[in-house]
């Protein structure tokens, strides 16, 4: 019997997906407290570099909020819906009132546990892929269990990508939900 149910299970490994690409992008992860859960916010990445010559700041830090899913994901126009769970976590989410910049990181693994995470002597791998998106400054909703949030396409989460983030955060750009 395992120690802890799959929904768990699914949780841990968008940490360790989390920390596997902060690792690889140079940056610091660090899981948030408990209470920050409760602000949205799972995990701070950190990041201490000039990252383009026009950058404004060099000491920078992201909140992220992580989900995972063993629902494939649903394309339509280079969007992937999810629903989010929880009104007040999407106001959370797409406050624009708040620093550090906050995103949202979605990990979508397999329907079947046993293809969620391979190990041998040559390679570690999870399976399938995570996508990010802010939602700073999305439309409030009037749904009261939750929203239906759309992730580009092309924002899938991995180093190059995080590394992209903050460089647009060292030039003091916005990351604003697209919907």
């Amino acid at each position: 019997m395992s120690l802890l149910p799959p929904i768990e299970i699914e949780s841990e490994l968008s940490y360790a997906y989390l920390h596997a690409v902060a690792a690889q992008a140079g940056m610091s992860c660090q899981v948030s407290e408990r209470q920050a859960d409760k602000m949205g916010v799972d995990a701070i990445i950190r990041a201490k570099e000039r990252f383009a010559k026009d950058s404004i700041f060099t000491d920078l830090a992201l909140d992220v909020q992580l989900k995972a899913t063993i629902s494939k994901p649903k394309r339509n126009n280079n969007k992937i819906s999810y629903f989010l769970d929880g009104v007040d976590r999407y106001d959370k989410l797409r406050s624009e009132t708040v620093t550090p910049p906050r995103i949202l990181v979605v990990l979508f693994l397999p329907e079947n546990q046993l293809e969620w995470l391979k190990c041998g002597e040559e390679e570690l791998s999870l399976r399938r892929c995570a996508w990010w998106v802010s939602l700073k400054g999305a439309p409030p909703t009037e749904n009261t269990s939750g929203t239906t949030i759309y992730l580009p396409e092309n924002q899938y989460f991995h180093p190059d990508r995080l590394r992209e983030i903050m460089t647009r955060l060292s030039r003091e750009e916005e990351l604003l939900y697209a919907g």
